[in-house]
Formats: structure tokens, sequence, C-alpha cells
């Protein structure tokens, strides 16, 4: 049955939210103020004809939106769009009774993004469709690089030869690295070892294991060249990572003395370390391993010191921590241990990277508790059309 009702306000993941019958109703690509109909499935609502359109509907990018579930918000236009991701910072943050404001939002898509990771199977690959489970196949995604023109049949070729996995790219100096993951027992991908040779791969694993290389997958990253780790993290886009880099640096400014924690394969130690000493930590050992790797082989670094080590289960105590500045970038968890550490110690300076609002929050309540006063807070948006957004913010006592 068709129902018809008004749009009240976005919720967090970018719904458009009504009540009918005193229940809420959430629903996908609705805007606040529009009049719509529906059909409806308990409290998940499918759009089916906007009726008043918002004057902040803007019309989508992709001939696939609305069906595929990769993009959430390219019905917004620019403004409205801006004001959305804004308050995905900031109302986690009055909700942790911290009352503070974005000072810059900066629009970090680029020239797309540079990794992407494809479901294929024996016939398709794509992303999965809207609220299923169900696979789309896709014939291109204009939201990634140009490099990862060929990502789709590169994922379809790999399905057809394996079946069920999933197919992570990356764009890198070198070419495109590609790592696949299957959880079918007894598969062995040794099969695919000729699609390296065919789509002129850069690397090819599987579950982990490199099958085919032609050349390392390499990044430059400051002065430093990184040989990248099979399936290692990176900023979603390149000017992503420029931006976050460029705000590391200028927030820490004159310290001479820097630890770099959940360090990654070193997109901001290898720049911090032009002027002052690093210690970089991470508990992820390959990317550890590369990072230190980089920074023997460039030249005009500062010393750097690189440590693995589980900063969850083992953060630097209040005693370890005799930096002029500490900068954190953890991941969709954050940094609680690290933070309570902080807290306790005697440092006056920190610098946080997040990419979950809500983890950051409570880590930024945390500082703010123990003294810190929060500023400089920006939002990065590498994560075009999604309900996901990078903070940047600075703390000092």
């Amino acid at each position: 049955m068709t129902l018809s009702t008004t749009i009240e306000y976005l919720g967090h993941k970018g719904e458009g939210v009504a009540h009918i019958e005193g229940e809420r109703i959430f629903v996908p690509f609705a805007l606040p103020g529009e009049e719509i109909s529906l059909t409806r499935e308990g409290e998940r609502g499918t759009l089916v004809d906007v009726l008043k359109p918002s004057a902040d509907r803007a019309g989508p990018i992709c001939a696939h939106y609305g069906v595929c579930g990769g993009c959430q918000l390219q019905h917004m236009a620019p403004e409205a769009y801006r004001a959305f991701k804004t308050s995905l910072v900031e109302t986690p943050l009055l909700q942790a009774g911290v009352d503070a404001k974005v000072q810059k939002f900066v629009a970090a898509g680029g020239a797309g993004r540079r990794r992407a990771t494809l479901h294929a199977r024996k016939d398709a690959a794509g992303y999965m469709r809207l609220r299923s489970h169900d696979l789309l196949d896709l014939d291109t995604c204009p939201i990634l690089v140009p490099a990862l023109k060929p990502a789709s049949d590169i994922a379809r070729a790999i399905g057809a030869m394996i079946g069920p996995c999933d197919v992570s790219l990356t764009a890198t100096n070198t070419g495109l690295d590609v790592s696949v993951k299957s959880s079918v027992k007894g598969l062995k991908g040794d099969r695919l070892i000729a699609l390296g040779n065919r789509f002129r791969l850069a690397r090819l694993a599987f579950n982990n294991e490199m099958l085919f290389l032609a050349q390392m997958p390499r990044l430059t990253m400051g002065k430093g060249d990184v040989e990248l780790p099979i399936g290692s993290f990176l900023q979603a886009t390149e000017e992503a990572e420029n931006v976050l880099a460029a705000y590391v640096s200028e927030a820490v400014g004159k310290a001479k003395s820097v630890a770099d924690l959940f360090c990654g394969v070193g997109p901001f130690a290898l720049r911090l370390a032009e002027k002052a000493t690093v210690f970089a930590a991470d508990s992820d050992k390959p990317a550890v391993q590369a990072l230190d790797k980089a920074v023997r082989y460039a030249k005009g670094l500062k010393a750097v010191t690189v440590k693995s080590r589980d900063l969850f289960r083992e953060p630097l105590t209040r005693f370890e921590l005799p930096y002029d500045a500490v900068v954190l970038d953890p991941p969709r968890a954050g940094a609680e241990a690290q933070v309570k550490e902080i807290a306790a110690s005697k440092l006056k300076h920190v610098v946080m990277i997040a990419c979950d609002a809500k983890s950051f929050a409570r880590d930024a309540a945390l500082l703010v508790k123990a003294g810190f006063v929060l500023s400089d807070l920006m939002a990065v948006d590498q994560f075009t059309y999604s309900t996901h957004i990078e903070i940047a913010a600075t703390f000092r006592r």
C-alpha cells in the first residue's frame, strides 16, 4: 500500500525521517520538507515518488544511484550536503558534552577514491544493492580515480574463475595492486596468476599471499617512497592524505619531538620527520616494516624510531610520553586507552585525526575533561556522497 507523508528531518545515515501513526519511518533519498509517497515495511520506507521536492534536491551523477548501495547522498544540493556532513561531526560532540563547531570544511574527493573493494560472483561484480545482499553488476563507478576504471572487469574475471570473493583494488604509482579474499575452504588462487599479465597489474594476492608481482606497489609520502604491504590501510583519496598531512604538520608546529601513534605506513611520520624527531608506532607489523624501510632509504629526515605495538592493549603510558606533541590517527574504534594515558600525563599538545565521529567525540570529551582545549576542528570529506566523514582537531592545555 502506498502512503503519503512529509519528511521532517534527516537521520545520521542520511535517510529522511517521517512519523506515521506515531512511529518513525526512515526513507532513503528523501529530504526534509518534501512531500512524498512511499511504501512501508516496519520502520523502513521505500520512496515511490517526490510529490513536492525540496529546493535542496539535486540530480545524481551516477545512473546506478538509488539502486546501488554504495552512495547515499547524491540527491543533495551542495549547501545542504555540506550542512549535513558538518552535523555528523558536531552532533556527537555535543552529545558527549563538547560544544565545538567545525571551523573548516574541506572537499577532499580529489580525482576520486584510489581504493575500492568489489564483491564478485561467477557472473557479476560490483557493490551490493541498496538494503540488500543481492549483487549489482557494475560497468563503472564515477567516484573512483581513472586508474580504477577497469576495476569491474578485473573483479568480474576473478569471480568467473573462483566464484564468490571480495576484490580490493588500489591505484599506486606503479600500477594496480589487487588483493582477493575468499572464504571458500580449500580454494587455491593459482589459476588467477594469468590475470596479472592480462590486466597488467603491479601485484596480485590471494588471501594475503602474493601470487603475481610485476612491480612493488609504491606510493610517495613526503620524502619517502613506501612499498605497500598487501591489504594495507590508506586514506581513501590522495587529496585527503595531503590535506590531513598538511593539517598535522601545521598543527604540530615547531615541536622538536613527536609521537605518531597508529602511524600505519607513515603518511604523517614521513612528513613530520622533515622537521622533528619522530617515534612511530602501530600494531600492524607489515605497515610498520614498510615505514621503517621507507625511512632507511629516504634522505633529509631527522631520526625516526619505528615500533610495532598494540596501542589498544598496550598504550604508551603516562611515563612514556616525553614528547612535545602526539599525533593520533586511530581506526574506527578510536583511541580510548591511549587517550586516558595522555589525559593522566604531562603532555600538553595533541593532534587527532579520526574516521568515526562517535569514537572521536568520546575521546575528545576525555581530553577536554583533563584540561585540554579543542581548537581548529576540521571536517574532511573524502568519502564523497557517503555518510562517513574524516575529522581533524587540535588539543592543547
